[in-house]
């Protein structure tokens, strides 16, 4: 299975910053972006930066963090419901996957991640999940959610954030090993590198299976 490369950032893609990372790193094939700006966490994705990725032949990876905790099924199927229509809005293609950003200090609940698979498959697109499978309490809270629905492991992607061996240019990406959760799961992406010091972006590398539910 070939693994593909790419970043994320929570900056808006300028010239410069695209410049900046091929230039120090390498082409990335995906960019991770923020489809909200969040104060003192993100900025949200603009139509400028979809051209601008689009026209350098780089996919973006949808990531919704308009939430600071992860608890209640309602409350998971109205953040569902929200990256769906965020993704809507900025012209998102049916079957992409959009990942929530579950930090690892929110609290998490299992009913909280069946709530937003199950109103994500109401919708044109694909739950997925950015986490820490070791630090706090994703792990448990998915795999209890798992054990009461298996619908949550068959439909979701997970985006492991561990272990992180460091930021590495293009060619020099470790094989792709990331942790993963103690169930059954789709662990396709391994962001294995944070807070690169060169561009203000991390690193990642994907299964290819993820790579092609981006757009």
């Amino acid at each position: 299975m070939p693994y593909i490369w790419g970043v994320d950032s929570s900056t808006n893609v300028t010239t410069e910053l695209y410049n900046c990372v091929l230039n120090n790193f390498g082409k990335p094939e995906f960019w991770g972006r923020y489809l909200t700006t969040v104060p003192n966490a993100s900025e949200g994705l603009t139509q400028e930066e979809m051209e601008l990725l689009h026209n350098s032949g780089t996919r973006i990876l949808p990531i919704y963090n308009k939430f600071t905790e992860s608890r209640g099924y309602r409350a998971g199927r109205v953040i569902a419901q929200n990256a769906a229509f965020h993704a809507k809005r900025l012209g998102f293609p049916k079957g992409t996957v959009l990942y929530a950003n579950v930090e690892r200090f929110f609290s998490v609940d299992e009913a909280w991640i069946r709530g937003y698979v199950d109103a994500m498959f109401t919708t044109d697109y694909k739950p997925g999940f950015y986490h820490d499978p070791v630090e706090g309490n994703f792990s448990k809270a998915y795999c209890d959610a798992v054990a009461n629905n298996e619908k949550v492991s068959q439909q979701s992607v997970l985006w492991s954030a561990e272990p992180e061996p460091g930021v590495t240019r293009r060619r020099e990406a470790p094989t792709f090993n990331p942790r993963k959760v103690p169930c059954n799961a789709n662990v396709w992406g391994w962001q294995y590198g944070r807070d690169a010091e060169s561009c203000p972006i991390d690193t990642n590398l994907v299964d290819e299976r993820m790579f092609n539910m981006m757009w």
